[in-house]
This record gives structure tokens, C-alpha cells and sequence, in this order.
């Protein structure tokens, strides 16, 4: 009873009033930030637990792979390591030799070989032409006294005279000695066997100018390109081609490498 009246009488109490002025206004509280939330990675949204599973079993398959490649790492750096000081476990501990005991010999040069020298001699040995060589022996007792190999037909001389063979080059020893005329000719027919011509005309005069009227290398010619084995055959050229003062040489085809 006595709490009821207590009651009573605090309910017909004024109520008091805030003293007005600027002192009177309560300045709110400032509100409280929220702590971010957790990055998620992109494309993902955890809706259910089930799905923070998912990314906890993710996480956890990526750092197994990314602990995995460490070791192969280690692994293979160590397996590197051990090969390269695998000779030295294997031999073990070394002590140098104080006083080595090694002959320091100088290195002698060996003399140079003159290599194109030989070269030189073996290809004028090869090339070389005599003046001695009788060479009626080998010539077709003609009117024009023509020349073939062994094994080449009549009728091979026979399109040589005709112009079968078109002349691709020729050479004029007119006014050489007889010296340079060796050298000439056999650089020519070398050369040009060499290049694959079939075909060639050497001219050496018929000799007019000449003392006594003789051809000086008429005979000459025909002892160095019977010679030559470059050569199959050796006519006397046609008159439109120089005739008695030049010869038309076929010589033997070029075999080519595959």
C-alpha cells in the first residue's frame, strides 16, 4: 500500500523542464564505423555455407600446389648442388702439392707447308706438253690428218668436219712463241672443259709469215692437244673457219655431281 502512494505521488510531480539557451542543446554522437568486409575473390558471392566451403576447399587445393612447386624447387636446386660437388664427396679431401715439379716447355710452331707451292708443280706435272712426242702414230692418215681417242668413231670426226658441233670459243696463237703458245693452249682447254664447252677452234697460222714459209706451230699444236686429256678429237677446220691454219677440237663432256 505504502508503494502504491510513493507511486501516486511521483506521477503528480512536474516534470522539469531543460534550462533554454545554447548550453542546453545536446550535441548526437558520432556513428560508429563498420569494420569492411572480407575480400572475396572476383566472380564469387557466398550466399549459404555451403558455398564458404567451396572457397575454403579452393584455398586450400591452391596452397597445396603453391607448397608443392616449392618443394620440386628445393628439390631440384638440391639435386643440382650435389651433382656439381659430386666429384669432390667422391674424391674427398685434397692436399696441393707444395713444390708441383711441372717442366714448363715452350710450344714450337710447326713450320708452315707450302701448300700451294706442291699445287703449283703438281698441276704443271699434270698439264705439262712435250715437243718430243711423236704424234703421226695417232692421226687418221687422211688429207687432213685428223685426230681421235681410242674408242671414238670415224663418224665422230666426220661431224667434226661438217660443223655438227657449233664452235662455242676459240683461241689465236698467232704471234706467240712457242713457249707461250704451250701455256696458252693449255690453260685453254683447261678452262674451258672446265666452264662444259664441247666445242672449240684453236688457230696457228698457216705459216706465211713465216721463214721458209713453214707453219711454226702447226705440228706443235696437234703433239699438245693429242696430249691433252681433255681431247676426244681434233679435225682441221672447214675454209670458212680458218682451214689449213686452225683445227677444231671437241673435247669430252663434263660429268656433273648430283
Amino acid at each position: 500500500m505504502a508503494d502504491k502512494k510513493a507511486a501516486a505521488k511521483a506521477a503528480m510531480r512536474p516534470l522539469r523542464q531543460a534550462p533554454a539557451g545554447p548550453t542546453a542543446a545536446v550535441s548526437p554522437s558520432p556513428p560508429r564505423r563498420r569494420a569492411p568486409p572480407a575480400p572475396r575473390r572476383a566472380g564469387e558471392r557466398i550466399t549459404q555455407l555451403q558455398d564458404l566451403a567451396t572457397v575454403a576447399r579452393r584455398l586450400r587445393e591452391e596452397q597445396e600446389r603453391r607448397e608443392a612447386e616449392d618443394k620440386a624447387r628445393r628439390e631440384a636446386a638440391a639435386r643440382a648442388e650435389a651433382e656439381r660437388h659430386l666429384f669432390s664427396r667422391s674424391v674427398g679431401p685434397v692436399t696441393p702439392l707444395r713444390n708441383p715439379n711441372v717442366a714448363r716447355l715452350r710450344r714450337h710452331q710447326p713450320p708452315p707447308l707450302p701448300m700451294q707451292h706442291w699445287l703449283d708443280e703438281e698441276r704443271v706435272l699434270l698439264e705439262s706438253i712435250s715437243d718430243d712426242f711423236d704424234v703421226s702414230t695417232l692421226l687418221d692418215t687422211d688429207d687432213q690428218l685428223s685426230f681421235r681417242r681410242p674408242g671414238i668413231g670415224v663418224e665422230v670426226t666426220r661431224r667434226l668436219r661438217s660443223g655438227h658441233w657449233s664452235i662455242q670459243r676459240h683461241l689465236d696463237l698467232h704471234g706467240l712463241r712457242v713457249d707461250d703458245a704451250r701455256e696458252a693452249l693449255g690453260e685453254f682447254i683447261r678452262h674451258a672443259h672446265k666452264i662444259g664447252l664441247r666445242c672449240v677452234r684453236v688457230v696457228h697460222g698457216k705459216g706465211l709469215g713465216s721463214p721458209g714459209k713453214s707453219p711454226v706451230l702447226k705440228g706443235r699444236v696437234q703433239r699438245w692437244l693429242v696430249q691433252k686429256n681433255e681431247v676426244l678429237a681434233f679435225v682441221q677446220a672447214r675454209p670458212m673457219d680458218g682451214g689449213a691454219g686452225a683445227l677444231v677440237v671437241l673435247l669430252q663432256p663434263v660429268l656433273r655431281k648430283n
